[in-house]
Order: C-alpha cells, then sequence, then structure tokens
C-alpha cells in the first residue's frame, strides 16, 4: 500500500506541474489572440484579461490527454533513471504494479473532469461567448431553447426584435408557430406579430398567413389584426448562426445535456452531435486510463538499455495516433457513419487493450 501510494502521488505531482505550464503556455498564446482580436484602448486590459481567463479552462480540458501522457512519460522517465523501479523488480514484484496507481489517479482525475471541471468549462466558456459577442456586435443576437420552445434575438440599426417558435426542422430554415414583438431603436415596442409557419432565408424571414398588430397605437383588447397572406420582415440571422448557437456541445455542463437533448429533439433540431459529445464525455476517464498505460509501456525500461529519447518519441506518437482516432470517430459519429456508443466507447476500449497489450510485452513478454 505504501508503495502504490507513493506512485501515486508522484504522478499527481506531475500531473499537476506539467498542467501548470500548460496553463501558464495556454493563457499567453489565448492573450495575444484576444489583443489580436479587440481594440485594448477601447475595452481595456483587465477586459482583455478577464475574456483569457474564461477561455483558459477549455483549453486545457482540450488537452488533458496530453497532459496525461507526459505526466507518465515524466514519472517513469524519473523512476527509471533513480533505479526506483529496478527496486521494486528486486522485492519480487512486477513493475506492472508500479502502473496501477498512477491508473487509479488518471480513472479519479478523468471522473473529476466530466462532474467539476466540464460544468465549470461549460460555463466560462458559454460566458465568454456572451462577453465576446456584446464586445463585438453590442449584443445584438441571442438565442436560447426551453420547453416552451425556441426563443431567438435579432437585432438592427432599426431596432431589435423577440421571436419565439414552438419548433423548427433539423437545418433551422423553417419555423412553426412563430410569435414576433419588434422594439424600436429608444426600447419601446413597435408591433407584434405571429404566423403559423416561417422560413428564415438570406435575405430575411418569410412569414405565412401572418397577422399584425401595431403596438404603437392604442388599441382595446381584441382589435383586429392586419393579415397578410405572406410577410418579409428583415433580419440578420441566417439558419447557420442558428446551428452553429447548438453546434458547440461543450458550451453544455455534462449533468444539463440530457435534458438538453430531449429539449433539442421535441423541438426538431438533430441532438446527434450532443448525444455523441456526451458519450464521449463518459468515456474520458477511461480514455486517460489508456493514456497512462501507453505512456508506462514505452518508458519502464532502464536507462541504462538507452535509446530513452527513441522510447519517448514513441509513447507520444503513439499517444496523439490515439487521440486523432477517439476524434475522427467522434466526427463519424456525429455525422451518422457509425453508431453512437460505437463512436463514444470504441476507442477508449481498443486504446486499453492496445496499450495492456503492449505494457505486458514490454514488461513480461
Amino acid at each position: 500500500m505504501t508503495t502504490h501510494l507513493y506512485f501515486a502521488r508522484k504522478f499527481l505531482w506531475m500531473f499537476l506541474s506539467i498542467l501548470t505550464v500548460f496553463f501558464v503556455l495556454t493563457m499567453l498564446l489565448d492573450m495575444m489572440e484576444q489583443l489580436r482580436r479587440f481594440d485594448v484602448d477601447e475595452v481595456g486590459f483587465y477586459r482583455v484579461l478577464g475574456l483569457t481567463l474564461l477561455r483558459a479552462p477549455q483549453g486545457l480540458y482540450q488537452l488533458l490527454p496530453l497532459i496525461v501522457i507526459l505526466a507518465t512519460v515524466a514519472l517513469f522517465i524519473g523512476l527509471a533513471r533513480s533505479s526506483e523501479l529496478v527496486v521494486v523488480r528486486a522485492a519480487g514484484r512486477s513493475g506492472i504494479v508500479a502502473v496501477l496507481s498512477p491508473v487509479v489517479v488518471a480513472m479519479l482525475l478523468g471522473l473529476l473532469a466530466v462532474t467539476v471541471l466540464n460544468p465549470l468549462v461549460a460555463t466560462t466558456s458559454l460566458e465568454y461567448e456572451k462577453q465576446s459577442d456584446a464586445l463585438r456586435n453590442n449584443g445584438g443576437e441571442a438565442l436560447s431553447l426551453t420547453e416552451e420552445g425556441i426563443w431567438l434575438r435579432q437585432g438592427g440599426p432599426e431596432g431589435h426584435a423577440v421571436i419565439h417558435a414552438d419548433r423548427t426542422n433539423a437545418d433551422a430554415s423553417q419555423f412553426i408557430n412563430l410569435s414576433v414583438i419588434t422594439y424600436a431603436d429608444n426600447g419601446g415596442p413597435q408591433s407584434r406579430i405571429e404566423a403559423e409557419t416561417a422560413r428564415l432565408l438570406e435575405e430575411g424571414w418569410e412569414l405565412t398567413n401572418a397577422r399584425v398588430w401595431n403596438l404603437n397605437r392604442s388599441v382595446t383588447e381584441g382589435a383586429e389584426a392586419v393579415h397578410h397572406e405572406t410577410l418579409h420582415l428583415a433580419s440578420n440571422l441566417t439558419p447557420d448562426r442558428i446551428r452553429d448557437r447548438f453546434g458547440s456541445p461543450s458550451a453544455i455542463s455534462v449533468w444539463l445535456l440530457p435534458q438538453f437533448i430531449k429539449e433539442l429533439d421535441e423541438a426538431g433540431f438533430s441532438s446527434r452531435r450532443h448525444t455523441v459529445w456526451l458519450h464521449m464525455e463518459l468515456a474520458q476517464p477511461l480514455f486517460l486510463m489508456a493514456m497512462v498505460l501507453v505512456g508506462s509501456a514505452f518508458t519502464m525500461r532502464h536507462t541504462r538499455f538507452g535509446n530513452t529519447g527513441v522510447a519517448v518519441l514513441f509513447a507520444i506518437l503513439v499517444g496523439f495516433s490515439l487521440y486523432f482516432i477517439r476524434n475522427f470517430a467522434q466526427i463519424l459519429g456525429e455525422n451518422g457513419q457509425i453508431p453512437v456508443l460505437l463512436a463514444a466507447w470504441a476507442p477508449p476500449s481498443a486504446s486499453v487493450l492496445l496499450a495492456l497489450g503492449l505494457l505486458l510485452h514490454m514488461e513480461d513478454g
């Protein structure tokens, strides 16, 4: 037990050290990107720094498998140079025993990342998008999805409008039971529009069987509205922009994702991308365990055998290859080429089996 705790503590220390290095590098690189996108004299340096801090968790979360495999390589290179692995083997234990503790720590780190870091990343990413859009577009457009339907907000030089629809199709080009409240530039309501169906074209909305109430006049309740068979309404929204708003599952907490997937299905959107992302997140601990096994398989040899640099290079290349295959399977799953469960769970499972085979061959083969 003492040996396991010792190896676990060293692995955790390596992981935190490399995580700190990547955090500093991510902050510096992203700071340069924010300075390029926004004028410091206009928005202020502290606002740019705040945007950088909001974006940093997302970058670190994406680099988590790389950080884990680098921590594993650093751990076992250090153990090999200090001959601590030789001592473990001389005590009558297989070197694989030294891998068990880092594997368990990686699994716990994966569970912590999914349950705690994922909601944090979702919150900071959403806040970053809000503040970034506010600085670029003055908060001109927004979108939300609730059990009551789809809510949109569009802006423009003539004012803005709040739009509600019961549902839409998969490509966000046709809407059912659309209701629009238009506002003047000074903030006062101008008109209320209701339509049975609506199409969102490049030049704006095309409303069918629409009724319009003028809110600038004082009318009694139940006053007749102006009926239009077809009504055109200018808009800066496009189907691509609406889909992009729903196109980032990482901006939604894993705890809220199942309900959001249900609401997407009820609203008529395709939820396949979000379903694949949910299962990918659930499989994250398994994939981090595979990264530890891969890193240890190439670096548990004693340094007197030489070719340490080659072993480290192979470990990182194999880790990158597995990461690429996992992302490629995610794309196939999102496009419907392979089943969701196969896209999410097959790469981590295959990675663990491959790493175990390599480890057994290198250690006891």
